[in-house]
């Protein structure tokens, strides 16, 4: 049996490895075997690296959220507790940005955590709104939209006789049309610009 020629894939294959393996030391970005070996551990290393990044970062948000809480008198764990018997589902990270950035209001969910475990109904609700607007920068008052801003009348007229009205400078929204169905003709638009002579 003849044997198979395999060149061009092996080649491919080689190269996609030595170029993930750019910028090793030594042989490890030159020698494929070598190379295969560090991009193979190099994977693994990045997999636990993402696990890792996860754990740090939750333990990071529980600081935060143990350490706002404390202020108010109740630890992490007793308001933790509070929040689901209060039926808020806010998760860690949004909890410990507001600790930070926004401590009326973590407060006001410290309180409802309160209300929660003694029995208490919850007297109020968070403005989750407010909290979110004052996370997020304000628009220039030039793009704020403005609900005064009257409608746009629609005006049934013929593509020429607009753009013979917007030539010769006439509203053509007070103009009569003599055309099929009351349509604004380009003769029309003749009639009322004399008119306004």
């Amino acid at each position: 049996m003849a044997r198979t020629s395999r060149s061009v894939h092996a080649r491919k294959k080689r190269r996609k490895v030595l170029e993930q393996a750019k910028g090793y030391r030594g042989t490890k970005h030159t020698s494929y075997k070598r190379a295969k070996e560090q991009v193979w551990k190099s994977g693994v290393y990045a997999y636990e690296g993402r696990k890792q990044r996860k754990r740090d970062f939750r333990a990071l948000w529980i600081q935060r959220i143990n350490a706002g809480a404390r202020e108010h008198g109740l630890s992490y764990s007793k308001f933790i507790h509070g929040l689901k018997l209060a039926e808020i589902d806010l998760d860690r990270k949004i909890l410990a940005d507001l600790a930070v950035t926004e401590p009326e209001i973590f407060a006001a969910i410290v309180a409802q955590s309160k209300n929660a475990l003694e029995g208490k109904p919850v007297e109020r609700r968070v403005e989750v709104e407010r909290a979110v607007a004052a996370t997020q920068p304000e628009a220039p008052a030039d793009e704020v939209e403005t609900s005064e801003s009257e409608p746009e009348v629609e005006v049934n007229a013929t593509e020429a006789a607009e753009r013979k009205a917007e030539e010769l400078g006439v509203d053509i929204t007070t103009v009569e049309g003599t055309g099929q169905g009351g349509r604004v003709i380009v003769g029309d638009v003749d009639d009322a610009a004399e008119a306004d002579k």
